[in-house]
């Protein structure tokens, strides 16, 4: 029977988690990437060498990048664009060449995955992720003061976020904004407003038509590339799947990757399946995905939320929230059946334990919180296929 490769993300040698504690969960796959190397610069085969190796020397292996990512001039299509482009195609036949062949990016402007609290607290003391649209809504037009923000959102978003903002206090204020800004993943640091609302006006022009315009044309380029040496692209859904900051966002929901496969249909133009940021949207169907997409899938984001209105949620226990997780699983299980793989899973993000409170983890990858959730994935697993041994006789 088939069934997942458990892998985990790491951050490379910065990260305060070690590659040894890994290998001590029981997984045999690292999710990382070349977080040193500027964003358009070419990955070297030496570089990708040096970082398989030492993941190597721990026992792991090194199965998925995550993320190499996409520059803001080519999601623009301008400036050094096609330097970036032809950049890109040449690491990903590098990786190739190293024997990495899946390959996680996204498309989403300026800011990756967004959150207002990062240390939303549980009933029993565990932090979590949290998005409170009236927060960001504070956030956008009395913090930041972006120009125009308030055109982006109704009266009543407007008078419901002045309210929270006279509850705050200076502390409060700033801790939101802090985490309103944070950086790339694999990075410690923060945007400062000037650098957002430069990288903001850059695309005053770029609507979701064009955007999407942008993102079929970089596919275009690269999918012949990938198809060529055996690599699988698989792109992670907009986190949130709706517009932050006016900007646009166009890898949302169902309809959304159905124009995106349609438009370059080959199967190396793939999906990463987080359920977290498609359900994050009370309007997606995240197992119609699952068996829509089921050629495309190529990587597995699993966690879960608690949804509270359309825009307003907090990071779950991964079986205990609105995503129908066994469901999802079965899914996951008959689509490696059918198609004869093993597809690489990572438990995304976990909950921070007060033991972890001060550690220097990224938000949402701390250890124990990540353990646990890949010990509930792998028993909700295990039980689905010795239940279909059983049933099996």
């Amino acid at each position: 029977m088939y069934t997942t490769q458990q892998s985990m993300r790491w951050f490379g040698p910065s990260d305060a988690i070690r590659l040894d504690d890994l290998k001590a969960a029981g997984v045999s796959g690292v999710v990382t990437a070349l977080h040193e190397i500027p964003v358009g610069e070419v990955w070297s085969i030496k570089a990708i060498q040096e970082r398989q190796e030492y993941i190597d020397s721990f026992g792991l292996r090194w199965n998925v990048v995550e993320s190499l990512p996409v520059s803001e001039a080519i999601k623009q299509r301008r400036g050094d664009f096609e330097r970036h482009i032809v950049n890109y195609k040449t690491s990903l036949e590098n990786l190739a060449q190293c024997g990495i062949y899946t390959v996680t990016y996204n498309f989403m402007p300026v800011l990756d995955w967004v959150r207002t609290d990062h240390r939303f607290e549980n009933s029993d003391g565990t932090l979590a992720l949290a998005y409170d649209h009236i927060a960001f809504v504070f956030f956008d037009v009395h913090l930041l003061q972006r120009p125009g923000a308030k055109l982006s959102y109704t009266e009543d978003e407007l008078q419901a976020a002045r309210a929270y903002g006279e509850r705050l206090s200076d502390e409060e204020q700033n801790e939101l904004f802090k985490n309103a800004l944070l950086g790339l993943p694999g990075s410690k640091g923060h945007f400062t407003a000037k650098q957002i609302l430069e990288l903001l006006a850059d695309y005053a022009h770029i609507d979701e038509h064009q955007l999407r315009k942008n993102l079929i044309c970089f596919l275009e380029e690269i999918i012949p590339v990938a198809k060529s040496c055996n690599v699988q692209m698989a792109i992670h859904p907009d986190d949130p799947p709706f517009s932050v900051l006016g900007l646009p966002r166009v890898v949302r929901n169902y309809d959304d990757l159905k124009q995106i496969f349609e438009a370059v249909p080959d199967q190396a133009n793939g999906l990463c399946y987080c359920t977290g940021s498609l359900g994050a949207d009370p309007e997606t169907d995240l197992i119609q995905v699952l068996e829509t997409f089921k050629e495309r899938i190529h990587f597995l984001h699993l966690r879960n939320i608690k949804r509270y209105d359309a825009k307003l949620f907090q990071e779950s226990a991964h079986l205990d929230g609105d995503h129908p997780m066994a469901a999802i699983m079965q899914g996951v299980l008959s689509i490696m059946q059918q198609r004869k793989i093993n597809l690489p899973l990572r438990p995304d993000h976990g909950f921070l334990f007060r033991s972890e409170w001060n550690s220097e983890s990224y938000p949402g990858y701390s250890y124990i919180g990540r353990l646990k959730a890949l010990a509930e994935l792998r028993g909700l697993e295990l039980g689905l296929c010795y239940s279909k041994s059983d049933q099996l006789g």
